[in-house]
């Protein structure tokens, strides 16, 4: 069974004969160039990975040089308000010039623009110190250009000081706007309320403006040589398809939590105050260690972390991650916080570390009552997987469990929403398109070597599940979502209800560049005392292409859905949107389709796309929707915003117009009635904290205009369905 992420790959041995030529030097610990020579071993690391085990290499030219080139200067500075004209310059002279430095073992080009970089940083605190000591004022018709492709670089010192000025004061009029709308709200319920002039609060919109900004370069010098260097070198890996990225080592824990929606550690939310850089927990989840250990509250400030009983560590002025790291260990430690109570009152607090789930990640189901019956709804936010434990959760068998509840309840049809789902697990998509068709052929994979594999699904013989059946997407269902989507548009198994899927149609695995290395090199990197990580980290490498059973790939074209709603991003041009608007995706091809047998169970397409057609017609709210994304378009080809407050107030009311129209009227819709399923009441009822989450989902899952309309699919399919069988037994 092919997985979509591994921890391990096994490189063969004439492979690591190729990548030992390849290297141009070896890895020299313990002396003052080690840090560049360890940034050269990744990089060259990096491009053996993607030249020998890439699915379609690209060739390492000037085209490539410029792509690096141009993306380093897009991520450092997209809104042009650091590098001036001048730098851009100096810095264009190496567009042509990276592969070949990259070839030669050089990091030049890397070295000048970080030198720039932070130098640019440096000046520009001073623009904006500078420019928000002095007043405003807002009745000029000038205007700001949004869109920063359409701008040139600043032309000097005194270029770039303008732009920054422009940006400011716009800054500035928005939360002058606001702050002169708050005051006369509160002169209206009021009639004591001491109003202040409008000087004043100009003054106190660029204050709360400073101190934004302020906030904004706290992090901006949080942010380490390492970090501006895995940029660079994501620069390089991107340069062959979107999905291909590097991971230092931390950055890989982070990789693993996000795919398996689980870790090791106390189950509490952490957020950092933005006015003074407190590390506060702002919830406690259910079923955790510290729900198990009942002494950590919402709003405690963490002060001190300590590994059980060693000397704790003052995290006051930390970066929230680098405490989150503190706290997270190894299941069954201990790990003693020191927190301060919003009465000031200090408490340690031990609490011994464990599994923790992330339950927002994971599947779960709700039955929505119909006057036709009641229909099981699925919630799939991502196609997660635990690789590290074998007994961890999976998205397949956690829907299979659901689907056999929602069967235990007698739901006349299922609906699994896939919206926003970027994917994820290869093995249980396959798995889980199995509970719906049975054993069968469900997505084709190719490698490098153009040899075709089928995945078959191999959950059970026949279909756990055979009734009506329909499948939401959008714009952000990719990868695995499409697989599914597109599996059970081929089968005819279920009806395809949204908006196109985003497109993405390759396969990533995680490779471990440490095993890329020769034993000396291993060695001497973890032997290396000045070395603070012996580790260079991962590559997520595109290996595979796959494709739908029809033949046809998913890639750039996304799935088309039976059933098209209005969509709020329908401005977007074609090219604009998910994987079709990066310009280094991989193309569009197909292979022979695979044999299937299909289920015949979604008849009458072009009927109940009609039907539906009708429907949204006649519903205000899609009316809305439609005219939103063309208010929408109409902004975009401007992307202009006034610094008149007058004409800001005009064109800040226009936009505003349709989403409160729209608020409204969802107020006044009549809401889907939602229940839970009986199997999970106990669950749901653990605590009030619980309790609250569910009831907020399924309000929002009962407004859900979308949701509200593939009810009333399924049913028209439903009845179509039974038609059919009736039509079916009178031939007989």
């Amino acid at each position: 069974m092919l997985k979509f992420m591994k921890n391990k790959i096994l490189i063969p041995l004439l492979i690591l004969g190729v990548l030992a030529a390849f290297f141009s030097f070896k890895y020299s610990g313990r002396n003052s160039r080690s840090l560049d020579d360890k940034r050269k071993l990744v990089i060259e690391t990096v491009m053996a990975a993607l030249q020998h085990e890439h699915f379609s290499p690209r060739p390492i030219d000037d085209t490539f040089s410029s792509r690096v080139y141009n993306r380093m200067m897009d991520y450092f500075d997209y809104s042009k308000m650091y590098f001036t004209r001048q730098d851009a310059q100096k810095l264009g002279a190496f567009e042509f010039k990276i592969d070949d430095q990259i070839k030669a073992g050089s990091i030049e080009f890397f070295d000048s623009f970080d030198a720039i970089y932070q130098r640019r940083i440096a000046s520009s605190e001073k623009y904006y110190q500078d420019i928000l000591a002095k007043p405003f004022t807002f009745t000029s018709d000038d205007r700001l250009q949004m869109d920063a492709k359409k701008e040139p670089y600043a032309n000097g010192e005194a270029g770039i000081t303008e732009r920054w000025r422009e940006v400011l004061k716009y800054r500035v009029l928005e939360k002058y706007v606001d702050l002169k709308d708050a005051q006369d709200k509160k002169v209206k319920d009021s009639a004591d309320y001491k109003k202040k002039t409008d000087a004043e609060l100009e003054a106190q919109a660029r204050e709360d403006t400073k101190k934004l900004y302020q906030r904004l370069y706290k992090q901006m010098h949080k942010m380490k040589d390492d970090d501006r260097f895995t940029a660079f070198v994501n620069a390089i890996a991107e340069t062959e398809d979107p999905h291909t990225s590097y991971f230092p080592p931390a950055d890989k824990t982070n990789f693993d939590v996000s795919m398996s929606g689980s870790f090791f550690g106390i189950g509490a939310k952490l957020r950092e105050n933005p006015d003074n850089g407190k590390i506060m927990i702002t919830d406690i989840i259910t079923g955790s260690p510290s729900w198990k250990q009942g002494e950590l509250k919402a709003e405690d400030e963490i002060i001190k972390v300590a590994q059980g009983d060693k000397t704790p560590v003052d995290v006051q002025g930390y970066d929230i991650n680098d405490v989150i790291k503190l706290i997270r260990g190894p299941k069954g430690t201990e790990v003693r916080l020191t927190v301060k109570r919003p009465d000031n009152t200090i408490k340690v607090i031990p609490i011994l570390r464990d599994v923790i789930n992330i339950e927002e990640t994971f599947a779960k189901s709700a039955i929505i009552n119909t006057k036709e019956g009641r229909v099981g709804y699925i919630y799939l936010p991502e196609f997660y997987a635990d690789f590290n434990h074998t007994s961890g959760r999976r998205c397949a068998t956690d829907v299979l469990e659901e689907v056999k509840k929602l069967k235990a309840e007698g739901v006349t049809g299922m609906i699994l929403d896939l919206r926003n789902n970027g994917g994820g697990s290869l093995g249980d998509v396959v798995e889980m398109a199995g509970i719906f068709v049975g054993r069968g052929p469900i997505v084709q994979v190719k490698n490098s070597n153009s040899s075709v594999t089928t995945l078959r699904s191999s959950i059970t013989d026949t279909a756990i599940y055979s009734g009506p059946f329909a499948i939401m997407v959008n714009q952000n269902s990719a990868s695995a979502s499409e697989i599914l989507a597109a599996a059970m548009q081929d089968y005819n198994r279920a009806v395809i209800v949204g908006a196109p899927t985003y497109g993405k149609g390759t396969v990533q695995k995680l490779l471990p560049l440490d095993e890329m290395l020769n034993p000396m090199t291993r060695m001497q990197l973890a032997n290396d005392t000045s070395n603070t990580e012996p580790s260079i980290g991962s590559l997520k490498l595109t290996m595979e292409k796959f494709y739908r059973v029809n033949g046809g790939s998913t890639q750039l074209k996304g799935v088309v859905p039976d059933i098209a709603l209005p969509d709020a991003y329908a401005f977007l041009d074609d090219e604009d949107m998910g994987e079709r608007k990066n310009k280094a995706a991989l193309p569009y091809d197909e292979i022979p389709a695979a044999a299937i047998k299909s289920s015949n169970a979604v008849v009458n397409v072009g009927q109940l796309a009609a039907v539906s057609k009708s429907r949204v017609a006649n519903n205000p709210t899609f009316n809305l929707i439609e005219q939103t994304a063309a208010s929408r378009k109409k902004k975009m080809d401007n992307n202009t915003v006034s610094l008149n407050e007058k004409t800001y107030r005009k064109e800040q009311e226009e936009a505003t117009a349709i989403s409160k129209k729209l608020e409204e009227i969802q107020k006044k819709a009549t809401n889907l009635e939602m229940s839970n399923l009986a199997a999970d009441k106990e669950r749901i009822n653990i605590d009030t904290v619980s309790i609250n989450k569910n009831k907020d989902w399924l309000k929002n899952v009962s407004k859900d205009v979308y949701i509200g309309e593939t009810v009333n699919i399924l049913s028209d399919l439903a009845k179509s369905t039974m038609k059919m069988s009736v039509n079916k037994q009178r031939m007989n």
